[in-house]
Order: structure tokens, then sequence, then C-alpha cells
């Protein structure tokens, strides 16, 4: 039979080595693991954070409301790419790596999610301002869970 702590050990294993599929056979028992975002993985990509546009709401007649509707066009959300912990700094004495009105671009290190005790550095991979954080320091993050608002320049 297989234990936790073994499964939990082919997973570093998989995160380690950027594997999407591993399957482990030991005479009947047979084990097979695979990683989620299994399209980007395969074109040998590393996991990326998805920079997704927000929906812009429809054009509506009033000037004002019409440039709202034009500014909400240029939010796109910055997600995790993966399950872990957030961590908006370095290390717990350092300054943030940004914080509401920071300025960023595509490589800016933005922070990073912690997974099987890998600390992986987050890339905005858009460029813009940061208009807003969505995830305390520490907290526990979801798969395409939205870490940061941007608009982009």
């Amino acid at each position: 039979m297989v234990d936790i702590e073994h499964i939990r050990q082919l997973i570093e294993m998989m995160v380690e080595n950027d594997l999407v599929e591993l399957s482990v056979k030991h005479g009947e028992e047979e084990l097979k693991l695979r990683r989620p975002n299994v399209a980007e993985a395969a074109a040998g990509a590393s996991p990326a954070p998805a920079a997704t546009a927000l929906p812009a709401t429809a054009p509506a007649a009033e000037g004002g409301e019409a440039a709202a509707a034009e500014d909400e066009a240029k939010l796109a959300k910055i997600t995790s790419p993966m399950v872990g912990t957030f961590y908006a700094a370095p290390s717990p004495d350092t300054p943030p790596f940004v914080k509401v009105g920071s300025d960023i671009r595509r490589d800016t290190v933005v922070c990073i999610v912690e997974a099987m005790k890998v600390f992986n550095e987050i890339k905005a991979e858009i460029s813009g301002t940061i208009v807003e954080i969505h995830v305390e320091n520490g907290a526990a993050v979801e798969f395409g869970q939205p870490l940061f608002t941007v608009r982009r320049s």
C-alpha cells in the first residue's frame, strides 16, 4: 500500500522537475499523478500566472459611464498559477515586492507562492500599475485565484 508521505515525495519531485504526469507501478498497485495546467506544461512553459482581462461593461449613453467602462476595460487580474501560500515579500523583515500604486513590467516579481516547500517567484506577465491586492500575506491561495488587479499601461 502506498502511504501519504510517499505520495507527497512524488508530488514534490513532479514540481521540482516540471513533470506533468507520473505513473508508478509496484506489484499489483499502480499510482498515476497528473498536475493541472497540462496544456501549458506540455508546451514546455514553466508555471506562470494568467493575466486575464476583466469583462468590459456595455457602453453607456452618458459620457461618464462610457469613460468608466473604458477604464474598467484596462484592468486585468494576475492569478495564482498554483495552489500554495502567498508571500508578499521575499522575507518577513523586508518590504513587499509591490504595493497599491506600484508600476510593474512583464518581468517584475510581484509575489512568491510556496508550494511543496518550493518558493516560486510569480512575475506580472503584464505591464501597468497595481490597483488592488486581493490576498493577505501568508494566506493560502488556490490555482487561478486572483492575487492582484492591474491597470494596464
